[in-house]
């Protein structure tokens, strides 16, 4: 895995590439959490995700929780089978995804 974190003004956006697991999931936490600081719109592009564990699915209901706080998160380019996962999952209910 590996991603790209762009920031505009108070706008965040992070492009994932590969797999969200329990092995990539610990570095982007890492690494995204700092930067949210003053964040108002965090946007998760997903377009090059082809799987998401248990793992990754922690790290989105944390980032979704700290965002309602401080503003709002939008999960963008669900591929169909992250998108099924998520139904199964009950994340969709719980996401914003668009």
């Amino acid at each position: 895995m590996s991603h790209v974190i762009k920031r505009d003004g108070d706008s965040l956006t992070v492009q994932v590439f590969g797999r969200l697991d329990i092995n990539t999931a610990p570095e982007l936490e890492a690494e995204l959490v700092p930067q949210l600081e003053g964040v108002s719109t965090l946007t998760i592009d997903l377009a090059q995700v082809n799987y998401v564990s248990s793992m990754g699915l922690r790290l989105l209901l944390s980032l979704q929780k700290r965002m309602a706080k401080q503003g709002s998160m939008v999960v963008t380019n669900v591929s169909p089978e992250v998108m099924e996962l998520f139904e199964e999952t009950g994340f969709a209910a719980i996401l914003t995804i668009v």
